[in-house]
């Protein structure tokens, strides 16, 4: 794939294809992936080239779209997507909870496309992607770290808006936890365009 360092341009579309964890291809590209670039919000930072193919034989990458309707696919509840800009892959989106009517995503873009402006078309691509796709899920969740600034402003951005916050929810490799905050957005927010808000503090003693 050619590399990319531009700004997202709202001419390029977003592309997500199904990533298929048991096609040998794909399965050595998202370990190159996942094994060279680094996560310092992420629990595992620096994963291993082997704990990507264990986490690849336990099911937390996806399955094969193929096997839709089929035994296999009711049982995974693990989905994942490449994500493109044209003819440049971005990175991945990985969804969580499918069995659920409020599935998780995990997102990571390569290191040479962050900080340009991607984050929040992608998270809203991801969302109407669920949505669109997935119409028993009514509410789309996600987490972060509490130091995480840049993604924290990409859920805002994107329309969700936070939901808890988990003190010392999220372990650190070599430190103290720190806090794990979480954002959702309803699909009943996504159809209009709005957000719905709520009372943080709505229970007096």
């Amino acid at each position: 794939m050619t590399a990319s360092t531009s700004a997202p341009d709202a001419s390029e579309s977003l592309q997500f294809v199904h990533l298929k964890p048991e096609n040998d291809d794909d399965a050595a590209a998202l370990v190159e992936f996942l094994s060279t670039n680094h996560y310092p919000f992420h629990m595992r930072s620096r994963p291993s080239a082997d704990q990507i193919r264990e986490n690849l034989a336990d099911g937390d990458y996806g399955y094969n779209p193929e096997h839709y309707g089929t035994e296999a696919a009711e049982d995974t509840d693990h989905r994942g997507w490449w994500v493109f800009a044209g003819d440049v892959r971005l990175g991945i989106a990985i969804l969580e909870d499918l069995t659920d009517a409020a599935p998780l995503f995990d997102l990571r873009l390569a290191e040479e496309h962050r900080g340009k402006g991607w984050g929040v078309p992608v998270l809203r691509a991801l969302t109407s992607l669920v949505f669109e796709t997935y119409p028993e899920v009514d509410r789309f969740e996600g987490q972060t770290r509490e130091d995480n600034l840049a993604m924290r402003k990409v859920f805002l951005r994107a329309g969700f808006i936070k939901e808890a916050h988990y003190r010392r929810g999220w372990p650190v490799e070599g430190a103290e936890p720190v806090a794990s905050v979480a954002y959702g957005i309803l699909r009943q927010d996504w159809e209009s365009g709005t957000v719905t808000t709520f009372e943080w503090e709505d229970l007096a003693v």
